[in-house]
């Protein structure tokens, strides 16, 4: 088995991603000959010397012209217009770019896994790209519509692994009834099943799924989704995945309390699940920040390669200090190369796959 094959795309130039980059990095334990940036070389040297700069020696920073590199060229209205701390049209242009090409190079068996740091989608609008995020464009240039969005965090506290998908992403509240049907659903936990059986190794386990109203509607006094339709298509899942336990559907607001405990250590035996199921995104991804803000990571599963990136974004308030935490990233790229080894060593067991 050779390395993984990461490349990591640098994110919008304007805010903190080649910063965290280049302090993951730091770390020479995950780099390797098989691991490439995508982005602007002239950027990335002077964001580097910069940083220098900016915060202590003793804080460590990878030298750029140590990194295997695929230089991106930007025209010189877009290098000119790129200004730290500031998303605009500019750095919107660049970041789509770079992760354009990394998505092709992945596609053509260059690469196994893609790291993205992040990008500001107000920029990508700005630049005249219409994507929610990066998730839908990796899925778009892959022709898929069959993807998710997974958070994975392991905790400092206990080691106990969070894993969080959600069913709808980044949509407004109020569409989000009309978004959610039974086929979406369905279409949702068959990928996180297949993603703990051929990511995580899990054969079996427990699912916990939450519902969609206050108190999962009360009977139907607070919200009648749970007894239209949800109740029914979770009777229908427990028949087709008896492997698994799925437990649902969980109120909202008590869902999260054991995987809380799993997460801090404040319960000796807590009984989390394996994996959750958020119906919208606040609902999974404000207990999911709450816990492993610093180190959780956005995973996206169903794709043909392996994506990760850090679960925060460009941070352009704090662009200049220094300052930002790179713990994310590392977790990030450690995740990707973990997981096409999984991958790798899946296939040697299993032939036929």
């Amino acid at each position: 088995m050779q390395q993984p094959r990461l490349v990591i795309t640098l994110g919008d130039p304007a805010g903190i991603g080649t910063e965290v980059i280049l302090k993951a990095l730091s770390d020479r334990s995950l780099v390797t000959d098989n691991l490439t940036l995508i982005g602007n070389r002239d950027l990335l040297i002077d964001r580097y010397r910069y940083l220098r700069q900016q915060i202590p020696a003793t804080i460590e920073l990878a030298n750029p012209e140590l990194l295997n590199i695929i230089d991106v060229p930007l025209a010189p209205a877009i290098r000119d217009g790129i200004e730290i701390g500031k998303g605009n049209a500019t750095s919107g242009a660049a970041s789509f770019t770079y992760l354009d090409l990394a998505i092709d190079r992945t596609l053509a068996g260059q690469f196994d896994a893609i790291v993205t740091a992040p990008i500001a989608k107000s920029a990508w609008l700005a630049a005249g790209h219409h994507f929610p995020g990066q998730t839908e464009l990796l899925a778009s240039k892959a022709k898929l519509d069959r993807f998710g969005m997974l958070f994975v965090g392991v905790s400092p506290h206990t080691g106990w692994t969070l894993r969080a998908l959600l069913a709808t992403t980044h949509i407004p509240l109020a569409q989000v009834s009309q978004t959610l049907h039974p086929a979406l659903l369905s279409l949702k936990l068959g990928l996180l099943v297949e993603c703990l059986r051929e990511d995580f190794g899990l054969e079996s386990g427990t699912i916990a799924i939450a519902g969609l109203n206050p108190h999962s509607g009360e009977g139907g006094q607070l919200g009648r989704e749970e007894v239209d339709w949800l109740d029914s298509w979770l009777a229908q899942e427990r028949q087709i995945y008896p492997e698994y336990k799925l437990l649902g559907l969980l109120p909202p607001d008590t869902m999260w309390v054991k995987p809380g405990q799993a997460w801090f250590g404040t319960h000796a035996q807590p009984q989390a699940a394996d994996a959750y199921l958020a119906l919208y995104h606040d609902q999974g991804l404000i207990p999911v920040k709450l816990m492993a803000f610093d180190r959780a990571i956005n995973m996206t599963i169903g794709l043909p390669f392996v994506r990760t990136s850090p679960d925060h974004g460009t941070a352009f308030d704090i662009a200049r200090l220094g300052i930002a935490d790179a713990t994310s990233m590392s977790a990030a790229i450690d995740l990707a190369a973990k997981l096409v080894t999984a991958r790798d060593l899946r296939k040697i067991a299993n032939p036929a796959l």
